[in-house]
């Protein structure tokens, strides 16, 4: 069974160079993480969020793989503080009256519950808030949870914008070890801001990465690539995003892709060949 090779962020985390991400997996959450982590993933990723993922379900599958001999120890595990505007209204897993403060630690405290965890690897705000004082008082209260051991890391999701980051950075006391944004050609492929974060280590985990870019898995490079190694599109350009230092959240949903994804790591592309494909 391959396990997949780790980066280390800027908070000293060895993070692992793939993470099974749990969106919209449902009542099938559990049986996925199992069967993806049996298989060789050690990263998962969820978020404290009914609307969209079914955290419990995650801890289910962690309980689960104890059985199998794979102890929470050995998974990365990342959750998120989804603010009340992302949430279903009908289903928020805090009080929305409550200062952002207490939004942000009765999170967490349902997120440890919902995983069976006293602790997570990383603990990330699905998204900037605005005004700008809010979204620092969300980071200080994360902050808090980082400080009494709750969080190995921080980090933000959906910030497209690079000032936006580079002032959460500086202001921080606790800077973000990771960013995870859509990979998509609206955003430009976050050039500018992905350079920035490979300075300061902060890790660039990207999701959508195949279903925004069905251009690249059919062009030309690509394909010719994928006949070369005997390997998928798909394949391809995950092996491509994982040696520009990106960490791609992956959510198949086959245990064929699942294998798949993980043989990425059997081959490495040249420095022509990363640079005739040309994606970004």
């Amino acid at each position: 069974m391959p396990v997949h090779p780790h980066v280390t962020t800027n908070a000293n985390v060895k993070m692992p160079a793939l993470i099974y991400g749990t969106a919209w997996k449902k009542e099938h959450t559990s049986d996925l993480v199992v069967q993806a982590v049996l298989n060789g993933f050690r990263g998962i990723d969820t978020a404290c969020q009914p609307k969209h993922y079914e955290e419990s379900l995650v801890g289910e599958a962690i309980g689960r793989l104890s059985n199998h001999g794979i102890m929470r120890e050995e998974l990365f595990i990342q959750t998120k503080f989804t603010p009340l505007a992302g949430q279903d209204p009908q289903r928020i897993p805090y009080d929305p009256n409550d200062p952002l403060e207490i939004q942000v630690a009765s999170s967490f405290e349902a997120s440890k519950r919902n995983l069976g965890t006293d602790y997570v690897d990383s603990l990330v705000l699905h998204s900037p808030l605005f005004p700008y004082a809010n979204l620092l008082k969300v980071w200080k209260a994360m902050e808090e949870i980082y400080h009494s051991g709750g969080a190995r890391q921080l980090g933000i999701s959906n910030c497209y914008d690079l000032e936006l980051l580079q002032r959460l950075y500086f202001d921080a006391k606790i800077n973000p070890s990771v960013v995870q944004n859509r990979f998509y050609s609206e955003s430009g492929y976050d050039v500018e801001l992905r350079q920035w974060c490979d300075e300061q280590g902060i890790i660039y985990q990207s999701f959508w990465s195949l279903t925004a870019n069905p251009h690249i898995l059919g062009s030309k490079a690509v394909v010719d690539l994928a006949q070369k190694y005997d390997k998928t599109p798909a394949q391809i350009v995950y092996r491509y995003l994982t040696q520009i230092r990106i960490v791609p959240l992956i959510g198949s949903t086959s245990q064929q892709h699942i294998k798949e994804d993980l043989e990425i790591f059997s081959f490495e592309l040249t420095l022509d060949e990363m640079m005739g494909i040309q994606l970004i």
